[in-house]
């Protein structure tokens, strides 16, 4: 599962997700990705569930390059606690996803795989996304 060695604070504010992404918007490493539609949250579990998938599809051929990293804590209130007394404990961790970011690249298999291996990945997300192909220059 993927989270961060160590950070600078350990609890965050929880932010806003309005707009498009200004990083991480074209595909830079592989030849096909999976662009986010919707901005949201993508937690450390969803994006190993999401790689699993996406790997197993390719049958371990090809390359997979993950664009997204949870550096976000999330908090929680233990349950049935009464309103107040400060912010919860951290609980996990995500990545903040805004539309246009791409979130997963591959390379090495062609497009009607990577079609569908991006598809059952895309299955795992909490996101809409779409595939999108390299630009050539």
């Amino acid at each position: 599962m993927l989270a961060p060695k160590r950070v600078k604070f350990r609890k965050r504010f929880k932010g806003r997700t309005s707009g498009m992404a200004t990083r991480g918007n074209t595909v830079a490493f592989g030849h096909y990705g999976l662009m986010s539609l919707d901005p949201g949250w993508v937690s450390n579990r969803q994006i190993e569930a999401a790689r699993v998938a996406l790997t197993r599809e390719m049958k371990r051929g090809g390359k997979v390059w993950i664009r997204l990293f949870p550096d976000k804590p999330i908090t929680k209130k233990p349950a049935e606690t009464r309103m107040g007394k400060g912010k919860g404990n951290p609980e996990g961790w995500v990545a903040v996803v805004k539309p246009g970011r791409i979130m997963f690249e591959v390379e090495g298999i062609d497009e009607k795989s990577a079609r569908e291996a991006l598809a059952l990945a895309s299955a795992k997300l909490p996101v809409k996304s779409k595939f999108v192909k390299r630009e050539e220059r």
